[in-house]
């Protein structure tokens, strides 16, 4: 009997002792269980960071390409020729200049933003609000905008109404036979097609009278005086009726009208470059402080 009940106690406290075990093994487990819960949430936040940066350092990198055709098509494109008395052509290869440097720092900052993220993006910064000022000015938007700026749209007017200048740009208008072609192509125009839906700026204004003047179309160049002008023609319209000869050699090269018409030709090309440059500006500003933010996000492991 008494072997009975050791035997009992024996196996009860073997029983307690592989119990205790039991928990003593359970509790030690669960320290790693919860850690591998916590781990692949890190993880997960670490690896979307690094999508994210992936993401905007391409897209940045993206938008610096237009500013390299920008380049392209400012240092090899072959503008309106009497742009040269202007002055036009050095703007155009300094603007392409400055869009170079643009695109080195901003791609070398792109690359090295792990190194250098807050200073890069400081040196970034300044190139661009430089080209969004540039960009601007030639918009005709900039406030402070003068004489001064050279390609603005007042720089642009004060030029070529200048008088000496416009000499040297009738000239070169006239020698690039632009009243001729039209002479070439009116064999198939009507009166009606010599509107300004059909011809160049400059064709409308220097090859052909003012409207005002309601003179009557015999071919391109070649207009028929009436004995009277069109009712409420202003003085400046009265000294273009003036000026228009039939001689081709005279036409309406001193008039207003062509002096509107080489002014528009060449602000609506640098009103264009201008919108390019903000837009450019712009975008890159944001892609660069977002790649700078997601840098950081990154840095400190995506929390």
């Amino acid at each position: 009997m008494a072997e009975n009940t050791n035997n009992l106690t024996t196996a009860a406290t073997a029983a307690e002792a592989v119990t205790t075990r039991v928990a003593a093994v359970q509790e030690e487990m669960k320290p790693p269980q919860e850690a591998s819960k916590e781990a692949p949430i890190m993880v997960d936040k670490t690896r979307l960071a690094r999508i994210i940066v992936g993401a905007i350092a391409i897209l940045t990198f993206l938008l610096s390409l237009p500013v390299l055709a920008s380049i392209i098509w400012l240092l090899y494109m072959k503008g309106y020729d009497c742009e040269s008395l202007l002055r036009l052509p050095k703007l155009q290869i300094g603007i392409g200049i400055a869009l170079v440097f643009v695109f080195l720092i901003s791609n070398v900052v792109l690359f090295l933003r792990a190194k250098v993220h807050a200073l890069g993006l400081l040196v970034v910064m300044v190139f661009l609000i430089l080209m969004l000022t540039m960009g601007l000015a030639l918009v005709g938007a900039y406030k402070n905008e003068s004489k001064a700026v050279i390609g603005s749209a007042t720089w642009l007017k004060d030029k070529v109404y200048n008088d000496n200048n416009w000499n040297y740009i009738k000239s070169c208008i006239y020698d690039s036979r632009m009243c001729d072609d039209l002479v070439a192509r009116s064999l198939s125009l009507k009166s009606f097609d010599f509107s300004a839906r059909k011809l160049s700026p400059i064709e409308f204004g220097c090859c052909r009278p003012p409207v005002i003047c309601e003179m009557d179309c015999v071919n391109a160049t070649y207009w028929k005086r009436n004995d009277h002008l069109g009712a409420g023609s202003d003085e400046v319209d009265d000294e273009d009726c003036d000026a228009w000869q039939n001689d081709e050699d005279v036409l309406c090269y001193d008039c207003m009208a062509c002096k509107d018409g080489f002014l528009k030709v060449i602000r609506n090309k640098w009103w264009r470059l201008g919108l390019f440059l903000v837009l450019m500006s712009l975008l890159l500003i944001v892609a660069h402080l977002l790649l700078f933010i997601a840098t950081v996000w990154e840095r400190f492991g995506g929390m």
